[in-house]
């Protein structure tokens, strides 16, 4: 069975929603930027030590990611969307377990998210754990934007990577595959090991010469489904949670509310740049209507965004340039459909500005994204 859950599409992936999704795609997208340090190092942290168990070496795990290790031990750190991408493209590159991403998600327990992981340790209801898990993912899993369904009998994660303009197929794979071994294996935490999924499907084509997926997953693997779905009986949310303390529970729920706030008081003014542009991309939303909605003044707006090392362009053109990559990648709209719903008056502009951001015009970059799954299974 396949719950529903829209018409998703990665690339190299097998279906496309119409322009309808537009709304749906731009309402997933975070008022977060890309460089913006807000996130615990923990992920990094834990793809460093897989990687080291591997023989590499702490320093070409962490290449580009401007992190040195004494830094990523350090509790106080803080890092960027950018920086855990960067390190992910360097465990494609490092390993050599095909299965790399989903084994070591596997080898991820509740302990390593801190108050996050307490407060779904001790909750008393499987399906509370369930909406809290999705309710605060940010705090655990800046990536992918989660979802969770039931459905006649059957629960599942919906697990969509945001449009980050260097996930390509394989790093897209990539975040898909570790964030399924995440939920496996923190069930367990809380179900106990006997847990098991009934069934995973992607969006992405079965790599060649990979044929044991089934094995790895424990599960039935569909290849270039709708979404990235793992699904599991829903019996297993009927059962009451081992460790479950309702006076812990709540008192850590309090502490997660806290950890969100401090997660948004961190995006500071460019962040709330983000937002008002993000829910006003397709009007034509100018610096001096975000002067007026924030009440600041715009040579203090500018100021204030210059300390923070952007500018409003800066902010209008990233936010237009993922938003861009999103629709070309999970949509069939077509090129002067995306440049009316990024606010851009002629298409040309579009075009240009895109060529601008990826270096190709937005049909080839289209092209590009979905023949990559078999040019990389190919290479």
């Amino acid at each position: 069975m396949m719950l529903a859950a829209g018409n998703i599409r990665s690339p190299g992936g097998a279906r496309a929603p119409t322009s309808g999704a537009a709304d749906e795609i731009v309402g997933a997208m975070t008022a977060i930027g890309w460089e913006q340090r807000v996130f615990p190092a923990a992920k990094i942290a834990h793809v460093v030590d897989a990687l080291s168990a591997e023989g590499v070496a702490p320093e070409d795990a962490l290449r580009r990611t401007d992190i040195t290790l004494e830094q990523l031990r350090s509790p106080a750190i803080l890092v960027s969307v950018n920086q855990v991408i960067e390190c992910y493209r360097n465990a494609l590159q490092l390993t050599r377990d095909p299965h790399f991403a989903f084994n070591t998600g596997l080898n991820t327990h509740l302990a390593l998210y801190g108050m996050y992981g307490f407060a779904i340790l001790s909750s008393m209801n499987f399906r509370e754990t369930m909406q809290f898990a999705v309710r605060y993912h940010e705090l655990a899993t800046p990536l992918v934007k989660l979802r969770f369904l039931e459905e006649a009998g059957v629960a599942a994660w919906m697990i969509d990577p945001l449009p980050h303009p260097a996930v390509e197929a394989r790093l897209y794979r990539f975040i898909v595959e570790m964030q399924f071994g995440v939920h496996v294996s923190l069930q367990r935490d809380v179900m106990g090991s006997a847990f098991r999924p009934l069934a995973a499907h992607v969006t992405y084509e079965a790599p060649a010469g990979e044929n044991d997926y089934e094995k790895t997953f424990g599960c039935p693997v569909a290849f270039r489904q709708s979404a990235n779905c793992l699904q599991f009986d829903a019996v297993w949310l009927d059962r009451t949670p081992p460790l479950g303390n309702e006076i812990a529970y709540s008192t850590v729920i309090a502490l997660c509310d806290d950890l969100h706030d401090q997660l948004r008081n961190r995006l500071g003014l460019a962040g709330k740049v983000r937002s008002l542009l993000l829910a006003n991309l397709g009007r034509h939303a100018s610096l001096e209507d975000v002067s007026a909605r924030l009440e600041i003044p715009i040579r203090t707006l500018r100021r204030k965004l210059h300390e923070e090392q952007t500018s409003f362009r800066d902010i209008l053109d990233q936010l237009r340039a993922e938003v861009a990559i999103r629709y070309l990648r999970d949509t069939k709209m077509t090129i002067d459909d995306i440049a009316h719903a990024l606010g851009f008056s002629e298409t040309a502009n579009f075009r240009h500005a895109f060529r601008r951001w990826k270096q190709t015009s937005p049909l080839e970059y289209r092209r590009r994204m979905f023949d990559a799954s078999r040019q990389d299974d190919q290479g």
